[in-house]
């Protein structure tokens, strides 16, 4: 054979080498970057998935237990500001008499707003709610004077109204009233200081908190909205049997 054909095939050995060499390299970069993108499509959609879920978590929180004491914290705060108020007409019963009634039957409808969030919750906890029990129960001391913030706030309330219903020829009535006022003073006191961190937190977190864990505000603000209406209905109606009152405390 002639020498220039020997050269001719060992340079096209080469060649063929070095496009095969060309090929896998070629082939390697794109399963990298098929590996890569891959890889990239899964990392995108594991991400939307625990975003949704701590959505959802957030959102199930709001709706079930957490919902619950926001409504709770809510609505407990909208009594103590109605509690700031009639308290200082106790510093003047005489001429703030009207307005010591009218604020005490206002009280009412967000007083049994209260009972409700508070008895649902411990009906969904005690028949073993998942939710519920996962969000445990209050500690055992609060739980103890419950019955009695229950039973003080039920005498208090209901003494004064069966004062404007009867009048003043009731006067048993008043001291029923004072007796059970100095009882929920103590318990309702205790029962204040014990949940106004929560109920401060609860209610800012529901103003101003993340969008996921804010849901159901609008519901809540209807229902304690609600509340406050009927109590002002209820107050204006019950005005004037506090007229005859009048005489007896100033």
């Amino acid at each position: 054979p002639r020498p220039g054909f020997a050269v001719d095939r060992i340079g096209w050995a080469r060649r063929v080498d070095a496009a095969r060499v060309n090929r896998r390299r070629v082939e390697d970069v794109q399963t990298t970057t098929d590996r890569v993108t891959h890889a990239a499509r899964w990392e995108g959609a594991l991400r939307r998935w625990l975003t949704h879920e701590r959505a959802s978590a957030s959102a199930a929180g709001a709706r079930g237990p957490g919902g619950n004491a926001r409504l709770t914290a809510t609505t407990g705060l909208v009594l103590l500001a109605l509690l700031a108020v009639e308290g200082v007409t106790l510093v003047a019963m005489g001429p703030l008499l009207s307005v010591h009634v009218f604020v005490g039957v206002l009280l009412i409808p967000p007083v049994l707003l209260k009972l409700a969030s508070t008895g649902y919750r411990f009906v969904r906890y005690y028949t073993r709610d998942r939710a519920y029990r996962a969000a445990g129960p209050p500690h055992t001391a609060l739980r103890l004077l419950a019955p009695l913030v229950v039973a003080s706030t039920a005498a208090l309330l209901g003494t004064g109204v069966l004062m404007l219903v009867l009048g003043p020829p009731a006067r048993w009535l008043v001291a029923a009233h004072i007796v059970s006022f100095a009882v929920w003073v103590g318990a309702v006191g205790v029962h204040v200081l014990a949940h106004l961190p929560r109920v401060v937190t609860l209610s800012s977190a529901d103003a101003r908190g993340p969008r996921p864990e804010r849901h159901g505000v609008h519901p809540r603000r209807v229902v304690v909205g609600a509340a406050l209406v009927i109590g002002l209905a209820a107050a204006v109606v019950a005005l004037p049997s506090a007229v005859p009152w009048h005489a007896l405390v100033g």
